[in-house]
């Protein structure tokens, strides 16, 4: 409705003594003019510019005998002025204008500049006028006066001895005598046979306000009673009679409202009574109330005073309320409440300290409700802040107050209800998303929703700002569109705006002529001559149809009411324009389809079509009359229709109508009649002609029946045109809004399956519901309700209290529109639950589900029945959860419903919430089966809370080890951190020190940079770095030397180990290494240690031919081939045995983590195994550098220095399809290298060996497992890996290692077996390995003298053997990780180097040295 805009502006009156200020300030009817009083003083200004035109002042003489001045009323016309004085005075002024054409203000132009050369009407619109005042006549009613009213040519003066005068505007009485009160009977409504009179003597008015659509005067007498006075006959005459409500007795000030025949009292106990008065029985009835309530405003809901003034706006739509107390509050005019200023920033500041409010003496709205002219009287002396107020600004002020209104208030058409548009005094604010992103909002939106649900995981619950239906709620911002200064300057003020369908165009109407706008070209369109723009005066408003602009309108030169057609592309001219004459003047106007509806001040409506027609190059609209419908027998006043539309709604809804495209035709009018709404609905009942014999456009319109009261106090009425079979229950509603009575919906009852409807049941409901918002448009198919809302910004923090000076941006916050959403199809499903419409709630809910935001509706309905019954205090006879329940498990969401609205709500609701909707265990276990197991989550916290820790123990096992099955890494790390919180929770007091903490994104990183102890060994002869790094991560750890924790975290963290046991036995069962790598690096599992104790069990590879197969499905390796001119290749004798193998890239960082989660790598290291046979040049790379792709090139250098045909060329990318990289790092060969002179059969071997690559992301996840096995001492695993990456140097060095007596002859012996495995099957099924595995013959024969030499010995020695891997291993492990991650580049530990191989058996001994005492407590098999 309305929202403040900015901060206000002050306007300095001329210096005086503080004793001239002014206090009063009254617009003349038209607005222009502003009479202000100061206790000796009357000036005029005007309203655009806002400058003082003219004062009066009094001479002290004639000022002792009147008195002061008090109020002031304006005579109709604005050529007189009345002003009351203490002394019981009446003065009237004459205004006239000054010195004949000259003007007090003209605008100044550049030279040459073309505006306004020859515009008529110039000088008025522009300048501010140059007038006089002088006294004409002094009247003397020898009383103080109490109330000046101007009522046609007469003034109405009600005086402190009960005497009501009436004046005619020349100073006269007239000869009539003043009306004794006390001879007015009163009664409780115009029908008692006699009234009574007001019996006592000292009875006067003390405030009234004359109501024209009513014909007479609320008044307030000065003992607080209230009342409406009224002409028994039709003239004003002594003739009177009175009623009166019973219940009001405190009040103090009245207001009145004409066009929706309220009369608003203001009571001294600071709330607002709202009456109107019965047609029939003529008694004064409540409408509403305007009061604070202790909810919103606890502090100040009781303490602000008695009302002191209430002003409705121009166009009669909004109220405005100020106390004693001070502040200002807008209301709605049926009661919702737009603005308060006695809370938020308004009343305190940024340091929280409160302020005090504004108070205001007088008040008055400017032309078209922009601004409000505000007299403030800062009244507590006491208050510092005030004092430093009075005493810097001398000059005495008047406050302007800004506003923007939405274009409902005085253009109710129907393309204006769909998009949200606001006017200000000179722009315009617009909800609709850029214009190019909009090219068809409302069709397409049933697409953006489908897309919506693709991008957007269904069961995520954020707020409505997440979602991108761009198109319709786009974002917060609005789009500002500022209205050309050129037919602003002499059109002020805008007077209706309308925005098509699209939201593409619009159009404004200031005093004459209109001018419109694109949103894609961004200009705008004015009148090419200005005398046919001030030649039409628009009067009904305008409305867009498909690109034509439709509008009533004056026009002054024929004298003539006319109905006219612009073309948006056409100039703007009357020459392309389609004007068809009308009777009488046209007040509303509004298109449905093809059909304009127009109401006229005679009363009638007329229903006209409209179509395009082209004749020649020139496109226009015809328009036809249709229907003419008189309604002065239900309307008795023309200016009480807010608003009138066609709708195809109807009572019956289109199942039963003998028709089917009859439902979708004009099927009634809705007319809002000062807050009634009335149906009129087409007569049926007649002969219905068959539509296809006659031509449509002669055919006659049926007529309409007599109208229905649909429902009472609308404010705006929403329907639409377009149809839509999967949400006909909303498109086919009628929506209203009703003010503080929240939003109503007539909404259709449709029978399921077209099966016939019962006659007994009403095919449509009227059903009512409270949003938080003020309403100005309704999605329907997106069951959305927008409005807009005002924010405050505060800027007093900026000033120190001393710079007084600027006080008003310290006194005010800065006020902005925002734009703001509801949903709203909860209330509605909820309103048919309560009356047993379950079945209509479902086929509604049904339609909607595909919305993005379905889920949080569920919810929200959910959570509003949960809290009201449960927190209840008296038993609720029929409870409504039980039925929402029911109804919510129809839908798949059901399970995240219940689970999300129970984590919003406090625990002690629970019991109440699972006994109607099912006990959590159960639900838990639905989940499981579903395979949702984020939501399982969700209940266990549930049941953590509801259950014996026992039962959370058992269904959280469950959990884990479903989410390790399916690789949820995320929640297999809450689920450790929970067992391990239940673990602790269930000793008698919880334990001292927190048992996890969440991982960091490089927990992975770091547990295997430093690798910490595991379970079975001691902590005392941990490096202190280490012992605290562990306790970081939420890791199975509980060492027992130092006591510091309780058994049961023991106990607890032996329970997690053995089940990630379990899950690392399956997957190594299974052959899943990939699998095995995430798992270990996303749960930080200690592979390496488990791995030895599994060395001859689990870690075994009992068939090489499977394990192969599957590695290479399983990293997408591809299996080699042989090329066709291996048998010649140069390459055969191993000289460049791995040409062109990729770089690789990290080998100490965590290479599984990057499948799940992308981390920033620290401290990467490289590996220089690619070229490990031409010699020990191992470059050292500089690893802080080496981060990113930019240092590639570093690698790209001549590694010997022999004839440029003996280079080799490394490559970082792959050429196969199933690559998941593509680097383009093959192609940054170093410039010397330019004449590389390779043989084709040279090429074709490295193009194959570039085929024969997988990814690069699974050469270095295998590069680091084999580093892990070798590291473990699970020889055969490594073998595979060396198989699959086909490096001899890999099996080489495992041949080295064999040959120490440490290793498990078993495992020789299964590696010997399992390669002769793989030999067999390469010669039969895969031909492609053949040439590697002659490759490393040799090697296979070593290994089987190997084998032949310890098959001897091992066979009497089984103890030491199982023996190893428990003891030697982890300490092997411990002090290689340790020295291969902190100095020596890896490729050395995996190169066939003999240097660095001996170092690091030299350090692997020296640091196994300080373990060989260590206490080994328990060891876990």
């Amino acid at each position: 409705m309305y929202f403040l805009s900015g901060w206000p502006k002050r306007l300095l009156c001329p210096l005086g003594s503080p004793a001239e200020a002014p206090f009063h300030v009254q617009s003349d009817p038209q607005r222009a003019f502003f009479a202000v009083l100061a206790p000796a003083r009357l000036s005029i200004w005007y309203s655009r510019p806002s400058v003082l035109i003219v004062t009066y002042k009094e001479s002290t003489k004639s000022s002792t005998q009147f008195g002061s001045y008090k109020q002031t009323e304006w005579r109709p016309d604005s050529t007189m002025i009345a002003v009351s004085t203490a002394h019981g005075y009446i003065l009237f002024f004459h205004i006239t204008s000054a010195r004949g054409d000259k003007y007090l203000y003209e605008p100044v132009y550049p030279k040459g500049s073309p505006q306004m050369k020859g515009t008529p009407h110039f000088k008025e619109e522009q300048c501010a006028p140059a007038l006089n005042l002088e006294m004409k006549k002094i009247l003397d009613l020898q009383a103080p006066i109490m109330s000046l009213q101007s009522v046609s040519e007469d003034l109405l003066v009600a005086t402190s001895d009960g005497l009501l005068h009436l004046i005619h505007w020349e100073g006269m009485t007239n000869g009539r005598k003043a009306i004794n009160l006390c001879t007015v009977p009163f009664s409780v409504d115009l029908q008692s046979s006699r009234g009574s009179f007001l019996g006592f003597a000292d009875v006067y008015i003390r405030d009234m306000e004359y109501c024209a659509t009513l014909d007479g005067f609320a008044v307030v007498f000065n003992d607080g009673k209230v009342g409406f006075i009224t002409p028994v006959s039709s003239r004003f005459t002594a003739e009177l009679h009175g009623v009166w409500p019973q219940d009001v007795v405190d009040g103090t000030c009245v207001a009145v409202n004409n066009k929706y025949r309220l009369m608003a009292f203001g009571c001294a106990s600071g709330s607002v009574q709202v009456y109107t008065i019965d047609n029939t029985t003529g008694a004064m009835l409540l409408s509403h109330k305007l009061e604070l309530t202790a909810k919103q405003y606890p502090d100040i809901w009781n303490k602000t005073g008695a009302v002191k003034l209430v002003r409705w706006s121009p166009d009669n739509s909004v109220v405005i309320v100020t106390w004693e107390y001070g502040g200002l509050s807008l209301w709605s005019v049926f009661g919702a409440q737009l603005i308060c200023t006695l809370g938020g920033d308004f009343a305190y500041r940024s340091d929280g300290t409160k302020k005090d409010p504004l108070k205001i003496n007088s008040m008055s709205w400017g032309a078209e409700g922009y601004h409000l002219w505000v007299i403030s009287g800062f009244g507590s002396q006491h208050n510092e802040i005030e004092s430093d107020f009075r005493s810097i600004i001398k000059q005495p002020s008047i406050l302007l107050f800004q506003f923007i209104k939405s274009v409902l208030t005085v253009n109710p058409c129907m393309s204006n209800q769909e998009q949200v548009l606001l006017q200000g005094e000179d722009r315009l604010y617009l909800n609709c998303g850029e214009a190019s992103q909009t090219q068809n909002p409302r069709s397409s939106s049933a697409h953006s929703q489908h897309k919506l649900g693709q991008d957007r995981s269904p069961f995520a619950d954020g707020g409505l700002e997440s979602q991108s239906l761009s198109t319709l709620l786009g974002h917060r911002h609005w789009h500002v569109v500022q209205i050309s200064s050129t037919y602003l300057e002499s059109n002020w003020p805008i007077r209706f705006s309308a925005i098509d369908k699209l939201g593409q165009n619009i159009a404004v109407v200031g005093k004459f002529g209109f001018a419109h706008y694109s949103l894609l070209t961004k200009k705008w369109k004015l009148f090419g001559n200005i005398t046919q723009e001030q030649n039409m005066i628009v009067t009904g408003g305008l409305a867009w149809w498909n690109d034509f602009m439709v509008l009533a309108c004056y026009n002054m030169s024929d004298h003539q009411e006319e109905l006219r057609v612009y073309l948006r592309t056409s100039n703007l001219d009357n020459a392309f324009a389609h004007v068809t004459k009308t009777q009488a003047e046209t007040l509303l106007l509004s298109v449905f389809r093809d059909m304009i509806i127009v109401f006229r001040a005679d009363c009638s409506i007329c229903l006209y079509s409209i179509e395009r027609k082209s004749d020649g190059p020139n496109t226009t609209a015809g328009i036809q009359v249709l229907q003419e419908v008189s309604m002065s027998r239900y309307i008795p006043h023309p200016f009480l229709v807010v608003s009138v539309t066609l709708t195809s709604v109807s009572t019956e809804n289109g199942i039963t109508l003998k028709m089917p495209q009859q439902a979708r035709d004009a099927e009634s009018i809705m007319l809002n009649l000062a807050g009634q709404l009335i149906m009129m609905q087409r007569d049926r009942s007649g002969p219905q002609i068959r539509e296809k014999d006659s031509n449509p456009n002669q055919r006659k319109l049926l007529p309409f029946c007599p109208p229905v009261v649909l429902a009472q106090s609308v404010e705006n009425v929403w329907t639409t045109c377009r149809a839509n079979k999967q949400k006909r229950h909303l498109l086919e509603a009628l929506w209203l809004s009703c003010g503080g009575a929240g939003m109503k919906v007539w909404l259709p009852l449709f029978p399921r399956d077209h099966r016939k409807p019962h006659s007994f049941l009403s095919q449509r409901i009227m059903l009512p519901f409270h949003i938080n918002i003020y309403p100005l448009a309704v999605l329907f198919e997106d069951a959305l309700v927008l409005g807009a809302v005002n924010d405050t910004l505060p800027y007093d923090s900026l000033y120190t209290r001393n710079s007084a000076r600027e006080q008003l941006e310290v006194h005010f916050p800065f006020c902005v529109v925002e734009r703001t959403s509801q949903i709203y199809l909860h209330h509605i499903l909820r309103q048919l639950l309560v009356r047993n419409l379950g079945e209509q709630a479902l086929l509604l809910a049904q339609s909607c589900a595909a919305l993005p935001y379905f889920p949080h509706v569920l919810e929200l309905m959910l959570h509003e029945v949960l809290e009201e019954e449960a927190t209840s205090r008296e038993p609720i006879p029929d409870p409504l959860l039980p039925t929402v329940a029911k109804f919510i498990t129809e839908f798949p969401l059901f399970l995240q419903t219940v689970v999300h609205c129970a984590r919003k709500t406090e625990y002690a609701l629970w019991n109440y919430l699972f006994a109607a909707v099912g006990n959590p265990k159960d639900l838990f276990e639905e989940c499981l089966m579903a395979q949702d197991l984020d939501t399982a989550a969700s209940y266990l916290i549930i049941l953590q809370n509801m259950e014996v820790p026992a039962v959370s123990r058992q269904h959280a096992t469950l959990l884990f080890n479903t989410a390790l099955e399916q690789g949820k890494w995320d929640l297999c790390r809450h689920m450790i951190r929970f067992l391990k919180a239940i673990g602790s929770g269930e000793s008698e007091t919880p334990p001292s020190t927190p048992t996890a903490q969440e991982p960091s994104s490089s927990g992975g990183f770091e547990f295997f940079r430093n690798r910490s102890i595991s379970l079975s060994q001691s902590a005392e002869n941990v490096p202190p770095s280490k012992f605290s790094l562990q306790k970081t991560l939420s890791m199975p750890s509980g060492p027992s030397g130092k006591r510091w924790s309780k058994d049961s975290d023991c106990a607890e963290n032996m329970y997690i180990d053995m089940m990630l046991w379990r899950h690392a036995r399956r997957l190594l069962e299974d052959v899943r290494l990939k699998d095995l790598g995430c798992f270990a690096a996303q749960l930080g599992f200690e592979l390496i240690s488990w791995l030895c104790k599994e060395r001859t069990r689990a870690a075994r590879v009992d068939n090489f031919v499977v394990a192969l197969k599957r590695l290479h499905k399983d990293f997408l390796w591809p299996f080699p081939i042989i090329p066709a001119s291996s048998i010649s290749s140069p390459f055969k004798n191993g000289k460049y045995r791995t040409v062109g193998e990729q770089l690789l890239k990290s080998q100490s960082a965590e290479p599984f983590l990057n499948l799940e989660i992308d981390t920033g790598i620290p401290n990467i290291q490289r590996s220089q195994s690619w070229l490990g046979n031409i010699g020990p040049t191992h470059h050292e790379v500089d690893t802080a550098s080496s981060q990113g792709p930019q240092m590639q090139d570093a690698f790209l250098s001549p590694l010997s220095n022999k004839a440029g045909d003996e280079c080799s060329i490394g490559s970082a990318t792959d050429l196969t399809e199933s690559s998941s990289m593509v680097d383009g790092d093959w192609t940054m060969v170093d410039e010397n290298f330019s004449t590389l002179s390779l043989t084709q059969s040279e090429l074709e071997h490295i193009s194959m060996e570039l085929a024969s690559k997988g990814p690069h992301k699974s050469q270095v996840q295998l590069r680091y497992l084999l580093h892990i096995f070798m590291e473990a001492g699970c020889l055969d695993w490594c073998i595979v890996i060396g198989l699959i990456l086909r490096e001899s140097s890999i099996i080489n060095q495992i041949l080295v290692i064999t040959q120490s007596s440490e290793v498990d002859g078993e495992m020789l012996q299964n590696i010997k077996t399992g390669l002769h495995a793989v030999d067999r099957w390469a010669s039969t099924d895969c031909p492609g390995y053949k040439p590697f595995l002659n490759v490393i013959k040799p090697q296979l024969q070593k290994l089987s003298e190997i084998t032949e030499e310890q098959a001897q010995p091992d066979a009497f020695q089984p103890v030491t053997a199982a023996k190893t891997p428990e003891q030697t291993s982890p300490r092997a492990e411990e002090s290689r990780s340790s020295s291969s991650h902190g100095s020596i580049p890896q490729g050395e530990i995996l190169g066939t180097s003999v240097v660095s191989r001996k170092e690091e058996d030299m350090t692997r001994a020296q640091e196994e040295e300080p373990f060989q005492d260590g206490t080994y407590d328990c060891s876990v098999s």
